[in-house]
């Protein structure tokens, strides 16, 4: 798909869970308010995310959803291009300001995506269909155990593969991107209630999915019944893609990858 001129704008979210500035372990073992502030390999993970997303051709404006951002720049003084906003109570909220606001396409991902690259940016953005309301980047887990075989992922385990999330999507076309950020929101708001959750995904289609019997694309067509967006999965060929900071072992693993690309 070819963007116009000024670019995509790129959202990341950066805030911090549930907006309790004690929820996240990694933070405060490291010192900082922010998970999203947490050094790899000596960097902020956050400015790691932006100097990608500002190598991206593709990309014209950077978006940074994070708590009280009149307060503080967040080490982001005097980087050109970049926007700060106030974090919602939940990413897919955030998501929905940013999308209301800047309008589509929007790409978004999360300030603790500290391997991500221009490179993966561009594959993302190449592969999605004209047409597309909504897109996720996967990686498939022989792709990612190839390369880390130590890694732990959450795995969606569909009959043509496994899969895990790359915490990398685009909101391509505004009204359809606006019908699926409303369903992420449906969706994240009752995550914590199997009933509803099954009444909102449709209870054959978490049957077929539990059974193994669900492949990808059926799972995408299900998932456009409900809300009345066409879905794209982009398969990313980089194993680093879905390697984002949320335990000691993951910060160990970006680090060593991010010490193997520069002996590159």
């Amino acid at each position: 798909m070819k963007w116009a001129e000024g670019g995509v704008t790129a959202l990341v979210l950066a805030g911090r869970r549930g907006g309790d500035a004690g929820a996240d372990p990694m933070a405060a073992a490291a010192g900082v308010s922010h998970k999203a502030l947490l050094p790899v390999a000596g960097v902020p993970m956050l400015l790691r995310v932006i100097s990608a997303l500002r190598g991206s051709p593709a990309v014209g404006c950077i978006v940074v959803s994070i708590e009280a951002p009149e307060e503080s720049l967040f080490g982001l003084d005097g980087l050109e291009g970049v926007l700060l906003r106030a974090a919602a109570p939940s990413p897919a909220r955030s998501a929905a300001a940013a999308l209301e606001e800047f309008g589509a396409p929007l790409l978004v991902t999360t300030a603790d995506h500290a391997l991500l690259t221009p490179a993966m940016v561009a594959h993302l953005l190449s592969a999605v269909p004209p047409g597309v309301a909504a897109a996720a980047a996967l990686a498939r887990r022989e792709t990612v155990l190839a390369a880390y075989p130590e890694a732990r992922r959450t795995w969606l385990r569909f009959r043509d593969g496994a899969f895990s999330g790359c915490n990398l999507f685009l909101l391509a076309e505004a009204e359809g991107a606006a019908r699926a950020a409303a369903f992420w929101r449906r969706a994240e708001a009752e995550r914590k209630r199997p009933l509803a959750m099954a009444r909102l995904l449709g209870l054959l289609t978490l049957l077929r999915f539990a059974l193994g019997r669900l492949t990808l694309r059926a799972g995408l067509d299900a998932l456009e019944r409900r809300c009345g967006a066409r879905l794209h999965a982009v398969e990313m060929p980089f194993a680093e893609a879905a390697v984002d900071v949320d335990k000691p072992a993951d910060l160990a693993l970006a680090e060593a990858a991010l010490h193997r690309r520069e002996a590159w």
